[in-house]
C-alpha cells in the first residue's frame, strides 16, 4: 500500500507532506471513522455528527459481527435449508439419496434436515447471538416440534 493510501482501512490519522508555509507549521487532520461493509457496499461511520438512529444501527451491526456466526449450528442450518431446496426442486427424491450423495449416515442427515422446520425468529436469534443457550446438540437431541409455537415453548425464551 502506498503512503498516500495509508490509514484508509482503519481510520488512522494521515499526514500529507505539503509545502511548508512561511511559519513552518505542519497541518494534520484527524477525523475518527469506521469503515463498515454492508453487502457489497462500504459505509463510513463517523461518531461525531451521527444521528441517534445511526448510532443505534452501528451498535446493532457491531453486535451482529461480534456474534460467532460460523458455529456448528449455523453450518447445520445452512445444510438443512440447502437439502430442503434440493428436495423441493426434485434433484433428490429422499433423505436416503442425499445421504448417499453426501457420504453421510442417513440418521445424521435426517437430524440435520429437520432443522429446516425451525421457526424463522429462532433461526435469526441464533444467527445474531441472542440465543446462546440454543446449540446444535440441543436442537438435534429430539424431534423439532411441528408448530412454531411449540418450538418457542420447547426451546425457551429468545432474548
Amino acid at each position: 500500500m502506498s503512503r498516500k493510501h495509508r490509514g484508509r482501512g482503519k481510520g488512522d490519522p494521515v499526514t500529507y507532506a505539503a509545502p511548508l508555509p512561511a511559519g513552518g507549521v505542519q497541518l494534520e487532520t484527524f477525523v475518527p471513522w469506521t469503515l463498515v461493509k454492508r453487502g457489497y457496499k462500504k459505509q463510513v461511520i463517523t461518531p461525531l455528527d451521527a444521528p441517534q438512529e445511526f448510532l443505534e444501527q452501528a451498535a446493532h451491526d457491531r453486535q451482529v459481527r461480534a456474534a460467532a456466526q460460523d458455529t456448528a449450528l449455523m453450518r447445520a442450518l445452512g445444510l438443512a435449508y440447502h437439502w430442503q431446496r434440493l428436495l423441493d426442486e426434485g434433484r433428490f427424491a429422499s433423505i436416503t439419496e442425499i445421504a448417499a450423495a453426501e457420504g453421510i449416515d442417513r440418521g445424521q442427515v435426517s437430524k440435520i434436515a429437520q432443522l429446516a422446520r425451525v421457526a424463522p425468529d429462532i433461526v435469526e436469534a441464533c444467527a445474531t447471538g441472542r440465543a446462546p443457550h440454543l446449540t446444535l446438540q440441543r436442537l438435534a437431541r429430539s424431534a423439532v416440534p411441528a408448530t412454531w409455537d411449540a418450538q418457542r415453548a420447547q426451546y425457551g425464551p429468545i432474548a
